[in-house]
């Protein structure tokens, strides 16, 4: 018997408004399948370019859903699942579809390789915070760049949800993260963070960013610089960057052509991070670090604002857009 569920679908791309709340009926779930009961969603800026027809892939219209992460509790499960039960919490993230799978919704069908067991002592918007945040971080910094002990790294957009991440995972694995951010009513936050420095960008072009992390370190640069933003700005970055370093850009906040610095030799790395949670063994090692560090409190997701309910998903993205948060914003269904 189909189970309704208030979903959020767009029907055209554009801004926030474009958001709508309506019923879907969803069928039971298939062999191999699993039906989760939503309890929290957390937002990516990449949701806000798939509903703007600006992401990597289009979303199917004239009805699209919406959403990578959340946090529930499995309700139902086809035949041939086995890693999975009813009653289990749960996150999700993993190889999911938007348009079809996409997970701003009070229940959802999602193959089981998209759904991850959630330990029962994470609450569910922690749970809604963590997933893409840290496993973006993790796959970036550890398994791309190398990131060792003792490495300097500069994070920008720092204040992010996935740079706040990139704060953390670097100091668990002993590294020293320079952390890059437009105002500075963020800087006490990302120092409690674990940021070694904070450079209060403003206006400033990316020139001085790079001479001011060469005067945060003696003139040596970083190793490693972890670059949300890319466009026309990443060459002059690149003054950042110690010989032979390594550059991750994992995001395109600036949608301009990147340019390459000129400070030879160093790496470039174009990094995504679906890609990582793609196999069995890309999951099972970045869950485990994300799981370990939520267990002990190493990993800690900054939530920026939590909307309750999916009426407030518009209110939701327009605040996502403007900048003014730190963290994730969570929609508690």
């Amino acid at each position: 018997m189909p189970t309704a569920a208030r979903t959020v679908l767009f029907h055209e791309t554009g801004g926030p408004d474009v958001l709508n709340v309506e019923a879907v009926n969803l069928p039971d779930p298939a062999p191999g399948q699993v039906l989760v009961r939503v309890e929290a969603v957390g937002l990516n800026r990449a949701e806000a370019l798939f509903r703007s027809g600006a992401y990597h892939y289009q979303p199917s219209l004239p009805a699209s859903r919406l959403g990578y992460e959340a946090a529930g509790t499995v309700e139902a499960i086809g035949e041939g699942v086995t890693e999975l039960a009813v009653g289990d919490p749960v996150s999700t993230g993993p190889g999911i579809e938007m348009s079809t799978q996409g997970v701003y919704a009070e229940r959802v069908v999602l193959p089981e390789t998209a759904v991850l067991r959630r330990p029962g002592s994470v609450d569910a918007v922690t749970g809604a915070a963590s997933w893409m945040t840290y496993t973006t971080a993790y796959g970036g910094l550890l398994e791309t760049a190398g990131l060792r002990p003792g490495e300097r790294v500069l994070i920008t957009a720092a204040s992010s949800g996935v740079g706040t991440a990139a704060i953390q995972v670097a100091r668990r694995v002993g590294a020293i993260p320079l952390a890059a951010t437009r105002t500075p009513d963020k800087r006490r936050l990302l120092l409690e963070l674990g940021a070694a420095e904070v450079i209060v960008t403003g206006g400033s072009r990316p020139e001085a960013v790079a001479a001011e992390v060469r005067r945060l370190t003696g003139g040596g640069g970083v190793e490693v610089i972890f670059d949300a933003v890319g466009g026309p700005g990443l060459r002059p970055l690149g003054g950042a960057l110690a010989a032979g370093g390594r550059v991750v850009l994992y995001g395109r906040l600036d949608d301009r052509p990147a340019e390459l610095p000129l400070n030879w030799p160093f790496t470039l790395h174009a990094y995504a991070g679906l890609l990582l949670t793609a196999t069995p063994d890309g999951r099972r090692r970045s869950t485990a670090f994300l799981d370990a560090g939520l267990a002990d409190g190493g990993l800690r997701p900054v939530v920026g604002e939590v909307f309750d309910g999916l009426d407030r998903i518009r209110d939701a993205h327009r605040l996502m857009e403007s900048g003014r948060h730190t963290g994730k914003i969570v929609v508690r269904v």
